[in-house]
């Protein structure tokens, strides 16, 4: 989880490839409305996020059901968003909070070429974001290492090393 540019998809898409499970790239879910607002440098609502939630938690519920585990990434900016998800899948998540600087994520964000999420909206969902309390159980980790390195940390801290 985090804001655009932390590396959710890239982390993500590692963990799942060393637990051999399916990886679900949150992006994937949002309506073709969600997309376009975003790519017009408005940011979602509540109302927008909703039913995004809901196509992701439930994806993500049926993965486990024929998997018996999955790596998602989404933003899951904000605790209600993490609950929404967590009774929509069903058996128990484990969230890790991809965490950088502004400038770092900034530069992050402008080095990906054809994403509709533009740097503009960053702001926004720094403003939204909010990190995990400790009785959510998650992990945060600063994104200032390389991903394979971050990949070990997260492994470590799920016990699958």
């Amino acid at each position: 989880m985090g804001v655009s540019g932390c590396g959710k998809s890239t982390l993500g898409a590692l963990v799942a490839l060393a637990l051999h499970c399916p990886f679900l790239e949150g992006d994937s879910y949002h309506s073709a409305a969600a997309v376009e607002k975003m790519r017009g440098g408005e940011a979602l609502t509540d109302a927008d996020r909703w039913p995004w939630l809901d196509r992701l938690g439930a994806a993500i519920a049926d993965t486990v059901a024929a998997q018996s585990v999955a790596v998602a990434a989404c933003s899951a900016l904000k605790r209600v968003y993490r609950d929404r998800l967590r009774a929509a899948i069903g058996v128990p998540v484990h969230f890790i909070l991809l965490d950088n600087d502004r400038d770092a994520l900034l530069t992050r964000v402008g080095n990906r070429p054809g994403h509709y999420m533009p740097a503009s909206l960053l702001d926004s969902q720094l403003a939204t974001l909010e990190p995990p309390l400790p009785e959510e159980g998650a992990m945060i980790l600063t994104t200032d290492m390389p991903p394979e390195a971050l990949r070990d940390r997260v492994l470590d801290w799920l016990g699958c090393r």
